[in-house]
């Protein structure tokens, strides 16, 4: 699945989902009929390496890194603690190689937050990709709710 493709069934699978370019990548909202001014993040597709974004090596051909925002307790459950937030261009402190494809690492910026991500998701992962997009749409569910 290409990152296109991606961002199709991720539109085509959750209602009131709107895409929205920022940050160099395209991120994903809960955010039916644009009630809020912004939304509620849940997952972004990113294809380049930006300014403080370097460490998945998104400039490669054919690569793209899915976010997904998980939340604190499914991140504990995949990773354990979570790290410290790091310093403005700075990556986490973690042990991972944030390059590799094909598998769920934590966010390279944003685990700190409760974010995961993946490089090229393949058919070998792709349900647990679609379960814990599951998981970050129902978060983003519950916060839309108490915004409102």
């Amino acid at each position: 699945m290409n990152a296109k493709q991606l961002e199709h069934w991720i539109l085509d699978n959750y209602q009131g989902v709107i895409v929205a370019d920022a940050y160099r990548e395209r991120s994903f909202f809960y955010n039916p009929e644009d009630s809020l001014p912004k939304g509620i993040y849940f997952a972004t597709i990113k294809e380049s390496d930006g300014p403080n974004d370097k460490a998945s090596s998104l400039d490669r051909d054919g690569i793209y890194r899915l976010s997904i925002g998980v939340g604190k307790k499914q991140y504990q459950f995949l990773f354990g603690e979570m790290p410290k937030r790091p310093a403005k261009g700075d990556i986490v402190e973690l042990d991972f190689d944030f390059s590799i494809t094909g598998l769920v690492l934590p966010h390279p910026i944003y685990a700190w937050l409760g974010w995961v991500c993946i490089n090229n998701p393949d058919s070998e992962n792709l349900d647990l990709v679609k379960h814990l997009l599951d998981i970050s749409y129902r978060n983003a569910l519950d916060k839309f709710a108490k915004k409102k």
